[in-house]
C-alpha cells in the first residue's frame, strides 16, 4: 500500500529556549513523520503559517512567487512552487482599522510515483487598532482552502514484484487503488498581535496563534472513513526593529503541532540598507540563518532593490537523514514585488510592522 500523506518534517523536540521576548518551551516530543508541505523562509507564506498575518506588512501591496526543491540526493526531489498575492485597505478615512485580504495557490509533487498535492487559500483579516500611540493592533483572519491530492498507480511498485532482490515488472502488483485522487476542503483561522516597543518605538513585536483542518476531511485513498486529516495548530512570533541608521534585525520562530508530530523553526537576519541621504532606501542586502531543530540549519540571504526582493535559502540536512542526504535537504528561491497604490500609502506605513 502506498505512503497517503507525503512531506516530512524535523525530529520534535523536548525544551527549546525562547526567540527574544517570547517563550517556546517543554514542547512535545515527535518522530520523523509526514505532515503538511512546509517551508525553510516560512515568513514568506502568511496564509499557511497565520491567515491573522494576511496583509501585516509596510507596503499597501504584496505579491510573490516561491520555488522549493528537496531531497533530490536521495530520491526524484520534491518540488514546490507557489504563489501569493495580499493587500489591504482602510476601513474609512477616520480610522485606523483596515481589512487585508490574500490569496496563496501552490502544486507541489514528489516521488518516484508522481503524487500532487494542489491547493488554493484565499484569505481575509480584519485589523483593529487598539492603541494608536504604539500601533498596536489586534488582527483576526480565516482562509477556506480546496486541496487535491493524486498520484500515477502506474509509478508504484509493491513487495510482491521483487524476486530474489530484484524488480520483475511482469508481476502483477495484486493491489486495488479505488481512487487515485482526494479532494479536500480545509477551514483555518487566527488571532495576531503587533505594536511597537523601545525607548524610540522602534522595535516591532509580533505574536499569533492559528489552527487550520477544522473540518478534519477523510485523508485516504481508500476512504477508510476513520482516517481524518489531523488539525495543524500554529504559534507564530516575531520581532524586527532599527539598530542604526542602516542597520537593522529582524527574529523569526514558528511552532508546528499536527497530530503527534511537531516543528519548531527558529533564526533571524541582520539587514544592511544604503545610505539614502533622507530618500527612500533602495538597495537592502539582507543574511541569517534559520534552524529547524533536529532536522536542517538553513542559511538565508536575501536583496532588496527598490520594490523587488529576491531571497535564496539551502536546508544543510542534520537529522538522521544526513548519512542517506550527505547532508544536503532543500533549497528555496522567493521573489517579491511590494509598494503603495498612491502616496497615501505613506499613511498607511506608520502602523504596520517592517517585516
Amino acid at each position: 500500500m502506498i505512503n497517503e500523506n507525503r512531506k516530512s518534517w524535523g525530529k520534535g523536540v523536548g525544551v527549546f529556549p525562547a526567540i527574544l521576548l517570547a517563550a517556546f518551551i517543554l514542547l512535545p516530543l515527535s518522530t520523523f513523520a509526514q505532515a503538511d508541505i512546509h517551508f525553510s523562509q516560512f515568513y514568506e507564506t502568511s496564509i499557511l503559517r497565520n491567515p491573522a498575518l494576511t496583509g501585516v506588512f509596510s507596503d499597501d501591496y504584496k505579491f510573490g512567487v516561491y520555488y522549493r526543491s528537496q531531497w533530490s540526493s536521495i530520491s526524484n526531489p520534491y518540488v514546490t512552487v507557489l504563489g501569493t498575492a495580499e493587500t489591504r485597505i482602510a476601513i474609512s478615512r477616520v480610522s485606523d482599522d483596515f481589512l487585508s485580504f490574500g490569496l496563496l495557490a501552490y502544486a507541489d509533487k514528489a516521488g518516484s510515483i508522481d503524487q500532487k498535492i494542489t491547493g488554493a487559500y484565499p484569505a481575509i483579516n480584519f485589523n483593529k487598532c487598539v492603541d494608536p500611540e504604539h500601533n498596536s493592533y489586534l488582527s483576526v483572519g480565516f482562509t477556506g482552502g480546496y486541496l487535491q491530492y493524486s498520484f500515477d498507480p502506474s509509478k508504484v511498485t509493491v513487495n510482491n514484484q521483487y524476486q530474489n532482490g530484484h524488480f520483475n515488472s511482469g508481476n502483477p502488483s495484486l493491489e486495488g487503488f479505488p481512487n487515485a485522487k482526494m479532494n479536500l476542503w480545509d477551514l483555518g483561522a487566527g488571532v495576531n498581535f503587533n505594536t511597537c516597543t523601545g525607548r524610540d518605538k522602534n522595535f516591532t513585536l509580533i505574536i499569533g496563534f492559528a489552527g487550520y483542518h477544522f473540518t478534519q476531511p477523510n485523508f485516504s485513498y481508500y476512504q477508510i472513513p476513520s482516517l481524518k486529516q489531523n488539525m495543524r495548530w500554529n504559534l507564530n512570533v516575531g520581532l524586527s526593529g532599527a539598530l542604526s541608521e542602516n542597520l537593522s534585525v529582524q527574529a523569526q520562530g514558528n511552532y508546528a503541532l499536527q497530530g503527534a508530530y511537531s516543528e519548531v523553526m527558529v533564526g533571524g537576519l541582520i539587514n544592511w540598507t544604503a545610505a539614502t541621504n533622507g530618500l527612500d532606501p533602495r538597495f537592502t542586502l539582507a543574511a541569517g540563518a534559520f534552524y529547524r531543530v533536529n532536522d536542517a540549519i538553513i542559511p538565508v540571504l536575501k536583496l532588496k532593490y527598490k520594490s523587488m526582493a529576491l531571497g535564496v535559502s539551502y536546508d544543510v540536512n542534520n537529522s538522521t537523514l544526513q548519512e542517506a542526504s550527505k547532508m544536503d535537504g532543500g533549497y528555496e528561491v522567493t521573489l517579491f514585488i511590494m509598494g503603495d497604490y498612491s502616496n497615501k500609502g505613506l499613511e498607511k506605513k506608520k502602523v504596520c510592522p517592517k517585516f
